[in-house]
């Protein structure tokens, strides 16, 4: 029986890099195997192929794959935060050198990964059995773009 997954993260050279960066970012994060060319090829003896690495229990292959494919929002990863000084954490390391936020609580890293940062608790407040709770939440949420988690609060209570 096969358990859980990895995920494999395409990048244009920088796998190393990024595995590291991600790594940094997350508390509990390791790299682990890299893999290097061969003589074999295709790419230059002792370059990267491949680097493992695990962050939040979550197994990643990060691969130098050339320019091919980029990432794009049809695909992101989701950070639920206990409070606003998380979210803050995990939204100005992720932006730290070159990224930048989009909306809703969406970001694009350095390396074009995109990330969802916000309170856990907003999938509660959107999906509030009282629909006018659930709506000022949603518009709130839908005019920023890194999440403010008091405001949330303020909008889904109506104050």
């Amino acid at each position: 029986m096969i358990k859980g997954f990895t995920t494999c993260l395409w990048f244009d050279g920088k796998a190393e890099e990024a595995a590291e960066f991600y790594c940094s970012v997350f508390k509990d994060g390791k790299v682990g195997r890299v893999a290097r060319y061969t003589e074999a090829g295709p790419g230059p003896v002792g370059t990267v192929v491949t680097v493992e690495f695990e962050i939040n229990g979550q197994r990643f292959v990060a691969l130098n794959g050339g320019p091919e494919f980029k990432f794009d929002e049809a695909v992101s990863f989701q950070i639920d935060c206990a409070d606003q000084a998380e979210i803050d954490y995990y939204w100005d390391r992720l932006t730290d050198g070159g990224g930048q936020g989009t909306a809703c609580g969406w970001l694009r890293d350095r390396y074009g990964v995109c990330w969802q940062v916000g309170p856990a608790e907003l999938i509660d407040m959107v999906t509030d059995p009282d629909p006018e709770k659930a709506a000022r939440a949603s518009r709130a949420m839908l005019g920023m773009v890194k999440l403010d988690l008091a405001a949330l609060r303020a909008a889904h209570a109506g104050s």
